[in-house]
């Protein structure tokens, strides 16, 4: 990053990721299950169009990662509902059904907006916001309720800017479940996505029909 933009407010989507129960395996499983994930993570967004030239390196969060997508007319937010969660949900299950020695679960949480960056990388109000929601207890409880390998929970700028208009490939009444999380002294609502993907969905543009 040039030093000339540190400090600087950068809008950005953001989406970050945490391998469900890693803190049970074995260093050299989760040493395995991290090449996993950082293949998956670069394959759904390939999927959906996103390649590298429109986001930023993902950022290593130990057993997670935190994925950061530029405004740019490529990548809409919408394609990040449609397309990349439900690539890297079908991508997941046909992992973990190959490959049942390292399956493993997923916690997504999507959010947009200002982010600062300075040497040591990203950070600012908004990834500690879409942090809280990726921690949240709700989310937890979601994935081990779910019946694939993916929970994911949204901002409420997200639901209130993309969900609510029903776009194509999003189902508002997906998300039918409201949860608080608090950022500082500010109390912040996300959203869980109720149902689960199946095979092939999300729209054509994935290419990842089963």
């Amino acid at each position: 990053m040039d030093t000339a933009v540190l400090h600087v407010p950068l809008h950005r989507a953001i989406v970050v990721v945490d391998i469900e129960g890693s803190t049970t395996r074995t260093n050299p499983a989760r040493a395995q299950l991290r090449e996993i994930l950082f293949d998956l993570l670069d394959e759904a967004f390939r999927a959906g169009g996103i390649a590298e030239e429109f986001r930023d390196p993902f950022v290593d969060r130990g057993d997670g990662a935190l994925c950061l997508v530029r405004p740019v007319d490529e990548a809409p937010k919408t394609v990040l509902l449609a397309d990349v969660v439900p690539a890297l949900a079908e991508l997941l299950s046909r992992h973990n059904a190959d490959r049942p020695d390292s399956a493993f679960q997923l916690r997504v949480a999507l959010h947009a907006g200002e982010v600062h960056y300075d040497l040591h990388g990203p950070y600012g109000e908004d990834v500690d916001l879409a942090c809280r929601l990726l921690d949240a207890s709700e989310l937890r409880r979601r994935l081990r309720g779910a019946a694939g390998p993916v929970a994911l929970a949204v901002s409420e700028a997200i639901h209130w800017s993309v969900i609510r208009h029903d776009y194509a490939g999003i189902d508002p009444a997906a998300f039918a479940q409201a949860f608080h999380v608090r950022v500082g002294k500010k109390r912040m609502r996300g959203w869980l996505r109720t149902d689960d993907w199946t095979a092939g969905a999300g729209s054509s543009r994935t290419g990842l029909t089963a």
